[in-house]
């Protein structure tokens, strides 16, 4: 049976690892941003009320659908997951149900989906120095959520494209409203006769 203490002592002492000081959740800074990689699961109670933190279950990255899926079918009365998870790369953890050498490894690997590259061959070389610890607070627990940039082909597939020039009465009708547009049809119609 492993606790939350047990989650704190293991995420701590992982190279690079940052604390939140609000919730329950251990990041790692990867190229200038903390990337959560163990946080508490934040249970819907009531569907009209906020999610409230449920201390006996923590929620830990995985590397992609196929290992979750593969921890999901292994051992359901340890991990499990929620909708609110579905397609998400973490696995929702049962605390009491799981041995703390079990939970060591999934901590492990959680990290290792979100730390450096250079940090994690550091550490699987044996060079990571346990005073490389971070344990810097944040005022909020890192978030999981990334956002993506266009890729860059498309951007630059979009430049140097222009529209095709448009003729003068084309763009006077772009420039002028329905209208306007209405009244140069009426004078045009009273010039040709």
């Amino acid at each position: 049976m492993a606790t939350q203490e047990d989650v704190r002592r293991i995420a701590l002492a992982l190279p690079g690892t940052i604390a939140a000081t609000q919730g329950f959740a251990f990041s790692v800074e990867h190229k200038g941003k903390a990337k959560g990689y163990v946080w508490v699961w934040m249970e819907r109670v009531d569907p009209r009320k906020p999610r409230v933190p449920q201390p006996q279950v923590i929620a830990a990255r995985v590397a992609d659908q196929v290992e979750k899926a593969s921890l999901l079918a292994a051992d359901p009365d340890k991990f499990f997951t929620e909708p609110h998870y579905h397609g998400f790369p973490a696995v929702l953890v049962r605390l009491p149900e799981i041995s703390e050498p079990e939970l060591r490894q999934v901590l492990v690997e959680a990290w290792r989906c979100m730390a450096p590259k250079d940090l994690v061959a550091a550490y699987d070389a044996g060079d990571a120095v346990s005073g490389t610890t971070a344990t810097v607070a944040r005022s909020k627990p890192a978030s999981s959520k990334q956002t993506h940039a266009p890729a860059a082909n498309t951007v630059a597939a979009t430049r140097g494209t222009r529209r095709p020039a448009a003729s003068a009465s084309t763009s006077a009708k772009r420039t002028r409203g329905p209208a306007a547009r209405a009244g140069s049809s009426s004078k045009a119609k009273a010039t040709r006769r």
